[in-house]
């Protein structure tokens, strides 16, 4: 099943300076001013490499990393580890704690049910990321994946390891406090890869880049002499870790009018349908969190709640039943589809589709005229992620959002053996 092995970590000297202004947020959630503001703070931002500018962008990340390695900016260790990453936070005012492992990961196709998907992915992204691996032959950014160990045997490796000092330990703007810790002992690393030998991985986040590192080494002519394309970078947590949140995200239309009553006639065979003030958004959601419900914005001080009718559910497109009971596809076949005429090949294209999970920024880009409507959703389940993934399927696109988001920078991979 899942091979994993240690990494020798690319990672910032203190040349670079403090390691809280050299790392970023994932490149797919960076606005262009925030990338701006991290350029500024610090001219050694890893987003100088993982979220690259200019005419000729991928070679230009590639002759900076070319110009920070020879400067002693960035620097290869000579052992490898298996790295302990720790990320603590608040959410709606209760505390979490989410601890995973950073590691090599051997790459298999899905087919051969090791790495597990759960999401469809988009087509310019996987161009963008392969052009940026062609450029200079790195993983900056880990990819986010989960695994069951019953055994405990990791859980308690890691716990051994993170009552010593940290390596790093830095609280962000958003108050997410990381802390990072290395496991380089045979025993212990050893623990750990044989623990996960008979696990298979599920991606929680990052199914771009894993695509992404499967089409890289099957392009062997743009693959340099000696690179270990074999593997990808991986951070794993376990599915039970009581820190795991995963928010909405919500989809915005754009370039698409849509009327309440427009959606109330076409879905009243399959929707309960009501208009409710806006200032019972939140509570509407969160009461209808089992139950299929969602929200439609269109403006003004007011909203179309949609609770989907359980006499209604059916199989979707010849679908896993796991997919078919996802709130995601239900919105996706019977609304989005079905009644706006927006086709998978739309979605897939982002030609009427955007997507966000901040619930006030959606609500913000219907009323300042950036987006046409709104539909809110609830988060999808852990549990149902799983479920998708053993039944072989994949979500719509964007059906997960995963909080926080693992920081770019603290550990890289340089595709070196």
């Amino acid at each position: 099943m899942a091979v994993i092995k240690p990494i020798k970590a690319l990672h910032f000297t203190e040349k670079a300076g403090n390691i809280a202004d050299c790392v970023c947020p994932p490149y797919d959630i960076i606005a262009p001013a925030e990338r701006e503001a991290l350029v500024s703070k610090n001219e050694y931002n890893v987003v100088r490499l993982e979220l690259p500018l200019g005419e000729d962008r991928y070679a230009e990340a590639g002759k900076t990393l070319n110009s920070w390695l020879n400067d002693g900016i960035l620097e290869r260790e000579e052992k490898g580890g298996i790295y302990v990453y720790r990320e603590e936070f608040a959410v709606n005012g209760k505390d979490y704690c989410l601890t995973g492992i950073i590691c090599l990961v051997k790459l298999c196709e899905f087919s051969e049910r090791i790495v597990l998907p759960h999401e469809e992915t988009l087509t310019k992204a996987k161009q963008d990321r392969l052009n940026l691996m062609k450029g200079t032959g790195c993983n900056f950014s880990s990819i986010y994946s989960l695994y069951s160990d019953e055994s405990g045997t990791i859980e308690a490796e890691i716990a051994k390891k993170t009552a010593e000092a940290p390596i790093h330990r830095f609280t962000d703007d958003e108050e997410v406090t990381h802390s990072l810790w290395k496991i380089d002992s045979e025993e212990g690393v050893n623990a750990i890869v044989n623990a996960l030998a008979d696990k298979q991985l599920f991606i929680a986040d990052g199914h771009h880049r894993y695509e992404t590192a499967l089409n890289f080494k099957k392009q062997s002519e743009i693959i340099p002499e000696g690179a270990d394309y074999d593997h990808i970078m991986m951070t794993l947590v376990d599915m039970d870790d009581k820190g795991l949140v995963v928010f909405p995200t919500h989809r915005l239309i754009v370039d698409r009018k849509v009327d309440k009553q427009e959606i109330i006639d076409k879905c009243a065979d399959d929707f309960d349908m009501c208009v409710r003030p806006l200032s019972e958004l939140n509570k509407a959601l969160s009461d209808g969190e089992d139950g299929k419900t969602y929200a439609l914005y269109n403006g003004g001080d007011d909203f179309l709640l949609m609770t989907f009718k359980p006499e209604k559910q059916r199989i979707i497109d010849n679908r896993s039943e796991a997919y078919s009971d996802l709130d995601v596809s239900i919105l996706h076949s019977f609304v989005l589809e079905n009644a706006l005429g927006i086709d998978k090949d739309n979605m897939a294209n982002q030609i009427n589709l955007r997507y966000t999970r901040s619930l006030d920024d959606a609500i913000e880009s219907v009323k300042n005229g950036a987006a046409d409507a709104a539909f809110l959703i609830n988060a999808t389940k852990v549990s149902q992620i799983k479920a998708v993934a053993l039944a072989g399927d994949k979500m719509p696109q964007k059906s997960t959002y995963f909080y926080p988001k693992l920081k770019t920078g603290l550990v890289m991979n340089i595709l070196k053996k």
